[in-house]
């Protein structure tokens, strides 16, 4: 079992990869976790990020590229989750939202992970309705005071036969009492993957490369953190796609501080990031000719204090900002009469500013009694410049000109003032069994790209979308903000004496006034083809509810000296989502379950998990969504500490190889256009892999 450092969620997992600063002091949940052991393990093989939370029961991913997954907490996703790396937001610079915030962390330089769905303290929300997910780097390491100069270093490498992929990843750290200064770099690649059949599933190979470099300063209670570092990503296939990144370049730097003082607490942070990035065609497996730029910036800042105001009750304090800068334009293609002779101008100049204060009391009225109440108040600044079609000839195969100039003529700018409030009670009856309660009311503004895609013709409408079902989108400037209402709750059981077994139930239920969801405005043939039909889609605001509730436990079925210690856990989620007036909301995931044995003896440990899958019946049939059959995987997974600086890892997925479509996976559109046509089936899951791995310290 793990303790949580930062709470305020009624159902929240907290991943501590290594010793990392706490995130904030509210009061600890105690929640189910995967063993260190198995988790270092995940973490040395794992090629993105996606693949270190898959034990979350409220989380799943909605399929894309290899590194480039959509996280979905509770039904919702991508930007409906505030996700936060090192404090710093970063937004989705593609109309297909192939570089989200995620795609930037490389799993080896993850120290912590926290996992808030649903209800969420207002300190850790803010234009979100889903819930936060919160990536912290390793904490700075220093030396102990009188021990001298620190040096240390890792070296993992790790390769999966699935995909022939591999992952290299070096760090280095050199650090006295008051400075430290540390390096880390990261290569990841693999070629597209076989599903259960043993068939190529087209289009899913990638190749990416990460490094940061920290200097770090701490004096008596002060501390200073300067993170800067890149990513270049050459390519990567997206099979639910049209489009794939052909590169993908992007800079940052991140500055903080926290201090303490006798008042409290102060923290602070500055931070930028720019990035570049092109879509267009780069493998036979789903040829083309079609380029798409973007250039993004995200600037901003946060200031946080936390004050005691008495031995029961602990104020705290924010005030942030975040700046958005957005081009999006498409080249023209040379010799081509639809695109060109212009560029086809998407975004121009768009922009979208956050500016906030929030404040929220954590009290302690007993020794079983915590609340934590808070209000949240977000002025959105919205506007975008002049757009261009690839011609200005009018006509039947043409409608964009017409649309620019609407587009042109209206007033572009929008203002949103965002309210949202948080309370959250903890009631500890005994050492044997706790329970929470929460209410929230939280908001999230329209992206760019849903409030000022314009283009109208097939072609335009099928570049905009991130969502992986083969459709095309187009934004409607008038869209008003989403606010959730939320309700959750949860109990915990446990073993108060032995520490042996516990259980925790989480059933929640969210209310989405002006949920932004599609109208259909027409549809098409998709590649031209003749075989399916796919949607042309508006966005736009309907009411929508969901409901559901998770299940998480562990049991030690022995523990000795002889046998070493073994344990059952396992988790379950179950989720509905429905559109008020009818129908069913799109990619909300089935029943689903995971069932492990962990065994720990000496230097060994082994796991052994089952993933259940049900079938899923309830889809969007106004994105063509289609049901996928239910599916059981089997994985196995050890390692072996040779030494303290030296681990090796090995494992078996899909075991049985069996064959399944992911429930999440969208669209297999790269497969259907190298068939020519049929029928668009949903994406395959990869087979059996066997997977190793090393890890050296020194």
């Amino acid at each position: 079992m793990r303790k949580t450092a930062l709470a305020g969620s009624l159902a929240m997992l907290s991943l501590p990869l290594q010793a990392a600063d706490a995130v904030s002091s509210l009061p600890a949940i105690t929640v189910t976790a995967p063993a260190p052991d198995a988790l270092e393990q995940t973490r040395t093989s794992a090629a993105s990020l996606r693949e270190l939370l898959d034990d979350a029961p409220s989380m799943s991913f909605q399929s894309a590229g290899g590194i480039s997954g959509l996280p979905v907490l509770r039904g919702l996703a991508d930007d409906r989750v505030r996700l936060r790396v090192d404090g710093m937001e970063i937004t989705s610079a593609c109309a297909n939202h192939m570089n989200p915030a995620l795609s930037y962390v490389d799993p080896q330089q993850v120290g912590r992970i926290d996992v808030l769905p649903g209800v969420t303290p207002v300190s850790e929300g803010g234009d979100s309705i889903a819930g936060t997910i919160a990536v912290r780097s390793p904490a700075p390491l220093f030396a102990k005071p009188g021990a001298g100069l620190h040096k240390s270093g890792n070296l993992s490498l790790a390769a999966r036969s699935v995909d022939d992929s591999y992952v290299a990843a070096l760090g280095a750290t050199i650090a006295n009492e008051n400075l430290s200064l540390g390096y880390a770099a990261s290569w990841r690649a693999g070629e597209s993957y076989d599903d259960g059949n043993g068939n190529r599933v087209l289009d899913t190979l990638y190749k990416a490369r990460n490094q940061t470099a920290t200097l770090a300063a701490q004096n008596g209670g002060h501390r200073i953190v300067l993170r800067v570092g890149d990513q270049t990503v050459p390519y990567q296939g997206f099979p639910n796609q049209y489009m794939d990144m052909t590169l993908n370049q992007s800079v940052f730097g991140n500055l903080e501080y926290g201090g303490e003082f006798a008042w409290g607490k102060l923290e602070a942070r500055v931070y930028w990031q720019r990035t570049s990035h092109q879509m267009g065609f780069f493998t036979p497996q789903k040829a083309g000719t079609m380029p798409m730029n973007t250039e993004g910036k995200d600037v901003g800042y946060a200031i946080r204090a936390e004050i005691p105001v008495s031995d029961a009750h602990r104020l705290r304090v924010g005030h942030e900002y975040h700046r958005q800068r957005l081009d999006d334009w498409w080249p023209p293609v040379a010799g081509s009469m639809m695109m060109g002779p212009n560029s086809f101008v998407n975004i121009n100049d768009g922009e979208r500013d956050r500016t906030t204060i929030w404040g929220e009391v954590e009290s302690r009225w007993n020794a079983q009694w915590t609340t934590i109440a808070g209000l949240r108040e977000e002025f959105v600044r919205m506007d975008t410049g002049r757009v261009q079609p690839y011609s200005n000839m009018p006509g039947m195969m043409n409608p964009d000109p017409a649309f620019a100039a609407a587009f042109n003529a209206r007033d572009r700018s929008r203002s949103d003032n965002n309210f949202d409030f948080s309370l959250m009670a903890r009631f500890e009856a005994d050492p044997a069994a706790s329970y929470e309660f929460g209410v929230a009311r939280k908001t999230r503004s329209p992206n760019l790209y849903e409030r000022y895609s314009w283009g109208r013709s097939t072609m335009d409408m099928t570049m905009i979308g991130w969502f992986g079902d083969g459709n095309g989108y187009v934004g409607d400037p008038d869209l008003d903000p989403e606010v959730a209402w939320t309700l959750s709750a949860a109990a915990t059981w446990r073993d108060a004496v032995n520490k042996a077994w516990e259980v925790r139930v989480s059933p929640h239920y969210s209310r989405i006034d002006d949920f932004i969801d599609v109208d259909r405005i027409g549809t098409f043939a998709p590649y031209m083809l003749m075989g399916d039909t796919r949607a042309l889609l508006r966005f736009a605001n309907h009411d929508a509810r969901l409901w559901g509730v998770d299940l998480a436990g562990r049991v030690t079925l022995w523990d000795g000296a002889r046998y070493g210690r073994g344990q059952l856990r396992g988790t379950l989620a179950y989720l509905r989502g429905k559109r008020e007036g009818g129908g069913d909301l799109y990619h909300i995931m089935p029943l689903n379950a995971t069932l492990g044995i962990e065994h720990v003896i000496r230097a060994w440990t082994t796991l052994a998990e089952v993933q259940f899958v049900d079938r899923k019946s309830r889809v969007d049939e106004r994105r063509f969504e289609d049901e996928t059959a239910g599916h059981a995987l089997v994985n196995l997974r050890a390692s072996y500490q040779v030494t303290d600086a030296l681990r090796l890892s090995a494992g078996v997925g899909n075991l049985f190889d069996r064959q399944y479509e992911l429930p999440l996976g969208g669209a297999y559109l790269a497969g259907y256009k190298a068939a020519g046509g049929g029928q668009i089936v949903s994406l395959p899951g990869m087979g059996r892999s066997f997977d190793v791995g090393v890890t050296m310290r020194f």
